[in-house]
């Protein structure tokens, strides 16, 4: 996975006047070990739309939701991607980064996978609350509905263009296919938001990379078709997006599961995402 494929209390002054309104999660709350007292620190992707952007997104609004369910004040740190996810573990979780930023006490958008647990023992993956998939988004007037056949999908970009973001499985899958010959119409963006604008206009026909990240850049309209893909040749399945605390906050990794446990009973993680106009998928 990419760096670009990356993921947002109550004082105690405010304790008694709003005591009645505190969950009963909050005097478990107060045992838990943070690096602020009463304050959960949550770590976020910058510039990663629509997970977390400039103060609003899934991630940052979970982020609050959780926090505030266990009677804590959010702290929503957004961070940028270092080289891979394993640099992002060290700096914003297990140790903080070189420069002086401080780790988060959690953070969002970690592929819950065994082998990526394995080999970054330093932290505890937890707590699945999406499942992201790769997709591809299209005009349906020049782009038919993919199929499980890497031929029949792709051969229609040997004629009309198709977006990626750069530096992505997406990109690098679709430079190799096909012996290669869809490379002169394949186009790279900074974003996946960027490519769905470029296909608005029409100087693409379609763009590939995570179904989230193209159905919250394609928004509510009609004009642009969104399917999943499902190849065997992209090797890669759909990935369940968790959490990551230190190896030895295991406390506070059972607080936070039971917080997002009671997030998704209660419906107020499926309104999170219909918030932000995107489809929750469990995983």
């Amino acid at each position: 996975m990419s760096n670009n494929e990356r993921r947002r209390f109550l004082r105690a002054a405010g304790a008694l006047a709003l005591a009645g309104l505190i969950p009963p999660a909050t005097a478990a709350a107060a045992e838990l070990e943070l690096q602020q007292p009463g304050t959960l620190r949550v770590a976020v992707y910058a510039n990663f739309p629509p997970y977390s952007a400039a103060g609003k997104g899934v991630d940052i609004a979970l982020g609050r939701a959780l926090a505030e369910h266990l009677g804590l004040q959010p702290q929503i740190v957004e961070f940028p991607a270092d080289e891979d996810m394993k640099d992002d573990l060290r700096n914003m979780v297990w140790r903080g980064h070189y420069l002086g930023t401080k780790p988060g006490d959690v953070m969002l958008h970690v592929p819950v996978d065994n082998h990526f647990a394995t080999i970054n023992p330093q932290v505890r993956i937890f707590g699945p609350y999406h499942l992201e998939t790769l997709a591809m988004a299209r005009l349906p007037e020049r782009v038919p509905q993919p199929s499980n056949s890497v031929a029949e999908t792709f051969e229609v970009f040997t004629t009309e263009k198709i977006g990626v973001e750069l530096d992505t499985h997406s990109s690098d899958f679709l430079l190799h296919i096909l012996d290669g010959r869809l490379q002169p119409n394949i186009v790279h963006f900074p974003s996946l938001a960027a490519a769905v604008e470029a296909m608005r206009r029409g100087e693409i026909a379609a763009a590939m990379g995570t179904r989230t990240e193209l159905e919250g850049a394609i928004g509510g309209g009609g004009d642009i078709a969104l399917d999943p893909l499902g190849m065997p040749e992209l090797r890669i399945r759909p990935w369940p997006l968790g959490m990551a605390v230190k190896k030895d906050s295991g406390q506070l990794a059972d607080a936070l599961s039971n917080a997002l446990a009671e997030l998704q009973r209660s419906g107020t993680l499926a309104r999170i995402f219909a918030d932000h106009g995107l489809t929750h998928r469990l995983p």
